[in-house]
Formats: C-alpha cells, structure tokens, sequence
C-alpha cells in the first residue's frame, strides 16, 4: 500500500498542508487561514479548523494509501517538546486581556493534531529546520551529511546538519543564526536586541538598505520613486537587474554582511555546502556573487575553497510542504 505524509506549513497569514509520498511527489494540497485565529483563545478553533481541513483533504484521494505521519513546520517551534511557544505572529493576547501571560502562549501542538488523527506520529520543528530536512530528503543535500541551510525571506532562518542529523541543542532552538550580532549598536531589531543579521541580510533588510543609500548617494535611481510601504525586494531586484547603481549595491551590501558572517560560521561546523533558499535567494548571481566573494575573502585559510555556495533543490511554491513532510521520512528511515 501506498505511504504518505502529511507537511503542514504555518504561516502568519495562510496554513498549507499537502499529502507527500517519499519522492517528494505531492498528491493533494489546499490551505486554511491562519489569521483568522489571532488570539490565545482562538486557539482551539484553529486546531479544529485545521484537523477538519486535513481530514477532508485525506478522504478526497482516490485511492487507498497508509498514512505514515504529519510533519509540521511552524515560527518557535520546538521540537524536543512538539510545542509552539511564545511566537511573535501568532495567537497574541487581546488589548485587554487580563492575564497576559507568556506561560498561556506555549501550544502543543504535536500532541493537539495527533490526538485529532487517533494517535499517528506528528512531529513539528521551525519553519527553517524543516526547509533544511527537506533539502536533505528532497533536494541538493542528498547525501551531504555536513551542511547548513539559510532561508532568505521576510527574517533570516537556518539549519545546521552535522553528521547526518539536525542540530536542536538542549532546549530545541539551535540555529538561530539571523539573531547573531554583525554590527554592534547596528539596526534595531524585531528581537529587541541591535545588529542581528536578519536586519541586513533579509527582504526587510535589503529594503533598509536600499532606503539607506538613496540617503547617501547621489547616483540616479527608479526605486527613489516608490513610497516606502510600496516597497518590496522584488523592485530591487528587478532594478537591479537594469543596472540600477542602488540596487547593485544594495545587493553587493547585503552579500558582504552574509558573506562575513558566513565566513565566521564556516569556523564553527565545517560544513560540506551552505544552502541559499528563499525569495531573496531567487536573485540568483546577484546575491551568491558578492556572498561567495566576501565568504572567501574572510574565510580562515584552512577552509578557503572549501565549502560550496548552492542554490535549494527545493525552491518553490510547494517547498515548505515538502520540507514539513520530510521530517515524517527522516523519521522513518532512522
């Protein structure tokens, strides 16, 4: 009989959820709101709503298979425990709660789902690890047992895969490589803390940057004339593309921050490969150029020429379902 998984993809707007065999093959995927449950207490009828949604779409295949898991990729997930915990866009307490308590913000969200489809294996981890499960199931690190991955989207995530297994560390939130420090007293960011790399090396980021050097440059541009909160990365890369003087160093910028930092992480798990995914990835050459260039000019030298700069096997619209479901085959094959 025929093995799937189910990979859940929840995101601060939509949830998307698909049935994957071990190919990589999707056979059926549709999608729920996930803003429509903004609060603590909308909890449970997101848990309904969302069991409901993948038990209609289970039943709607035309043919019998084995259900062998549900892998989960979600924002703080932990997946030591199988809990969402303390996550920034997602069920937030209302204005006037009058026990906003950060304790009534861990979910459990593995046990809460399996419980939904009479006990089968449900396992969750962050969105970045999944990505990096998926690429190691599905995509170019076939085969790799050292490498990491970093998603380039509206924050910086990453994964680091060290002889063949995820690192989680002791509390489950290894990784966080988009919150280490690159420039001291720098940008303000969404952790509260100053510098953090996702602030430089991001969609967010690369936008700042660009607004950042219209500032201080006076060579002529197309993206002077787009408001700020028309802005998006997509523009300047697509400025760039044109040989837009901002927009090229917005990305020669954003490159050499990766890079640096790219070159620092290098010393710590000597990787194989480090993995570009996401929307700021899909620049192609104008993001890998500048990262490789700076990734070799600071590497140390036993590590020069060492380790590759490759794009995701996985990228498009279906990759965060596949990474999710992965996480049921990695399983598995233990």
């Amino acid at each position: 009989m025929k093995k799937l998984a189910i990979g859940v993809d929840i995101g601060g707007i939509n949830t998307a959820f698909g049935l994957v065999d071990e190919n990589g093959d999707l056979y059926a995927e549709s999608v729920i709101s996930t803003k429509k449950y903004p609060y603590v207490d909308d909890y449970p009828a997101y848990v309904e709503d969302l069991c409901n949604s993948m038990r209609a779409l289970a039943q709607s295949l035309s043919f019998e298979y084995e259900l062998t898991g549900i892998g989960i990729g979600a924002p703080n997930a932990n997946f030591h425990k199988g809990t969402i915990e303390t996550p920034a866009n997602l069920w937030k307490f209302k204005e006037n709660d009058p026990n906003p308590d950060e304790k009534r913000r861990v979910f459990t969200l593995a046990a809460d789902i399996s419980k939904c489809f009479g006990g089968v294996k449900t396992l969750i981890t962050n969105d970045a690890n999944a990505a990096t499960i998926g690429e190691m199931i599905y995509g170019n690190a076939k085969g790799m047992k050292d490498f990491i991955m970093i998603t380039l989207g509206t924050g910086l995530g990453s994964g680091f895969v060290a002889n063949g297994e995820m690192i989680y560390g002791h509390d489950g939130f290894a990784g966080e490589f988009g919150h280490v420090i690159v420039e001291r007293d720098g940008r303000e960011c969404g952790c509260g803390r100053k510098g953090c790399l996702e602030t430089y090396v991001s969609a967010t980021g690369i936008k700042r940057t660009a607004f950042e050097l219209m500032a201080k440059m006076n060579a002529p541009s197309k993206l002077r004339s787009i408001a700020f909160e028309d802005f998006d990365a997509s523009m300047i890369s697509a400025a760039a593309e044109q040989g837009d003087p901002i927009a090229l160093e917005a990305y020669r910028f954003t490159g050499e921050m990766l890079g640096r930092a790219l070159a620092d992480v290098v010393t710590v798990t000597s990787p194989q490969a480090i993995f570009l995914f996401g929307g700021l990835s899909k620049a192609g050459k104008l993001i890998f150029e500048p990262t490789q260039w700076y990734m070799e000019e600071n590497m140390l030298f036993v590590f020069k020429n060492k380790v590759k700069l490759l794009p995701s096997g996985i990228q498009g619209k279906n990759a965060a379902i596949l990474g999710a479901s992965a996480l049921i085959w990695q399983e598995a094959a233990k």
